[in-house]
């Protein structure tokens, strides 16, 4: 019995948090082992079974009942602390707040910073293979026209208002496997043209499926003529026939901008499927009828569970950076999100930096896919810089990279670090703006248009936020965390060069860090022009730094430090 005092209500001393009892203390004629009446059947025993942690398996003398309890008691020390022990070791906040929170609730682009958080703590892994790809070069490319792609006049003209004149490799490679229905595995680099090569070609196969009467028709058949007075009998909306996957908001919402024009030409709508914003709008365009379904796995899946979102019409499923979301921990998400469309349907996955760590997705839904590397057309050159500074010195280093003229983006590896370079660039008298998953997604919009328009000079960026930038002119991109896994290295370098402009990309570390730097370079295949030790300008030391900041290691020589000037 609970004892009160002055304070309120004080819990007894043997209370232990998050424990939960073995049995149900009852009173009267009931037996422990008897169901509970209004709990769906559960019983005691049941509850027993599971804190054992012995999968469910019953020796030849244990009984069921009251008899489950004694030979729990005999047990061993080692054997009670079991799964079960470990369950009630856990924090009881964090049980208690995981109970509470309503699913689908906390925002896709959190959670995805948390999972990218913990694998950046691991050790470096070494890369997987990349996948034999036909490569499409930019002579390959050279004199042909979207038309001749087989695209339809009105997208050719949608796309010439967007500014796509001439296809890119990446477009030539895999526009015209994908009107012909294969599947396809397509690799290029940042700021290649992957969302028109998906996005034209997708709209193009739709209207193809639709001639040949693959949509089949209208539920209801012709809606009846509206009267006055009288109540039209709701008949049931047309359910997507397309669905593209994003791991974050910023690149479903970029992926919709740039495929919306082309789908509306042609009479299909769109809709935005996405986390942190408020649902019923997405519901209710889902109940008007929808065509192409652009969204995050996290946001389709709740829809899916609400019963709200019908894939099973869905003939074409595209994955935009497929192997990110299987690196984020979505591909659980992504299975079952797919296996909820057309069994037979058409599969479509893009990224930077495709390997075979989408190999189980390859293997479940990929039928005979069509595998296309492609080299952009207007790349800039790409320089590459690694400044080793002491920890003290890090704060000043930043401050003096982020005061280069353009405009500078700094990643981060965590939220809090994030807000914290933010608060320290901003004290130092720059316009600097932050983009994380702890944002609404209406500031992070904002925040995001303000770098672009050139407003704000600095942005502050996590990785997961910074997949859907596409800001062309970003002259300079500034590693505050430096990533173990090389495929997040190139993508946050892909931010610079776009659009034919030089970029550079630098890299801050610390001593320690130097070795697992050399090697995630080695695994990206990039040779920096620069690592070296570097003193920034105004913070103290002893060291001497040569003119600009930077000491360049001699040409072939190595350092006593660990061989600085030995590019790999």
């Amino acid at each position: 019995m609970a004892q009160k005092g002055r304070r309120g209500f004080k819990a007894p001393a043997n209370y232990e948090p998050g424990r939960k009892p073995s049995g149900r203390k009852f009173h009267g004629g009931g037996r422990p082992g008897a169901a509970e009446p209004g709990r769906g059947g559960k019983s005691a025993a049941a509850d027993s079974q599971r804190d054992r942690g012995d999968d469910g398996r019953r020796g030849p003398g244990e009984r069921r009942g009251a008899g489950e309890r004694q030979s729990g008691e005999r047990r061993g020390a080692g054997e009670r602390h079991g799964a079960g022990d470990q369950r009630a070791q856990r924090d009881p906040r964090d049980q208690r707040a995981e109970r509470q929170a309503p699913r689908g609730q906390r925002p896709q682009a959190a959670r995805g910073d948390d999972r990218l958080a913990d694998r950046e703590r691991r050790a470096p892994e070494a890369p997987l293979a990349r996948l034999d790809a036909k490569v499409t070069t930019a002579a390959d490319a050279a004199g042909k026209t979207f038309a001749d792609l087989g695209l339809g006049g009105n997208i050719v003209r949608v796309l010439g208002e967007l500014g796509a004149e001439q296809p890119f490799p990446i477009q030539v490679a895999t526009i015209p496997d994908t009107i012909a229905g294969r599947d396809i595995l397509g690799r290029a680099r940042t700021g290649s043209g992957k969302t028109i090569a998906f996005g034209a070609a997708l709209v193009e196969r739709m209207l193809k499926l639709k001639a040949s009467g693959a949509f089949g028709a209208k539920p209801g058949g012709k809606a009846p003529r509206a009267q006055r007075g009288v109540r039209v009998k709701q008949t049931q909306n047309r359910n997507p026939r397309a669905l593209i996957l994003a791991p974050t908001r910023e690149l479903a919402l970029q992926i919709d901008r740039t495929i919306q024009p082309i789908a509306r030409s042609v009479g299909f709508y769109t809709a935005q499927m996405v986390g942190g914003i408020p649902i019923d709008p997405q519901i209710h365009a889902l109940e008007r009828g929808v065509d192409i379904v652009i969204g995050t796995p996290g946001r389709v899946q709740d829809l899916v569970t609400r019963r709200k979102l019908d894939l099973r019409e869905v003939l074409i499923t595209v994955l935009d950076e497929a192997d990110h979301m299987c690196d984020l921990g979505f591909l659980e998400p992504v299975q079952q999100v797919l296996r909820q469309t057309e069994r037979e349907g058409q599969r479509l996955l893009f990224s930077a930096t495709l390997d075979s760590g989408v190999s189980e997705l390859v293997r479940e839904f990929l039928k005979d896919p069509a595998v296309h590397e492609a080299e952009a057309e207007t790349d800039g050159k790409i320089r590459h810089r690694v400044h080793v500074v002491q920890r003290d010195h890090k704060d000043q280093a930043l401050i003096t990279l982020a005061k280069t003229p353009g405009r500078v983006l700094v990643f981060c590896r965590t939220r809090a670090y994030a807000e914290q370079v933010t608060e320290l660039l901003g004290e130092a008298g720059l316009n600097v703006v932050s983009l994380h998953g702890d944002l609404s997604q209406s500031r992070r919009e904002r925040n995001l248009a303000q770098f672009a328009s050139g407003k704000k000079q600095v942005l502050v960026a996590t990785d997961v936020a910074a997949r859907g930038i596409h800001v062309d002119d970003v002259d300079l991109v500034i590693q505050a965390d430096p990533p173990n896994d090389y495929k997040t290295y190139l993508h946050r370098a892909g931010r610079t060069g776009r659009a034919g402009r030089d970029g550079l990309v630098v890299t801050v570390i610390s001593r320690v860090r130097e070795q697992r730097t050399r090697e995630m370079f080695e695994h990206a295949g990039v040779t920096p022009e620069t690592f070296s030790d570097w003193v920034p300008k105004g913070a103290g030391g002893s060291r001497k730094s040569a003119p600009g900041g930077a000491r360049k290691a001699a040409p072939g020589g190595t350092r006593k430090s660990g061989g600085a000037g030995r590019g790999r």
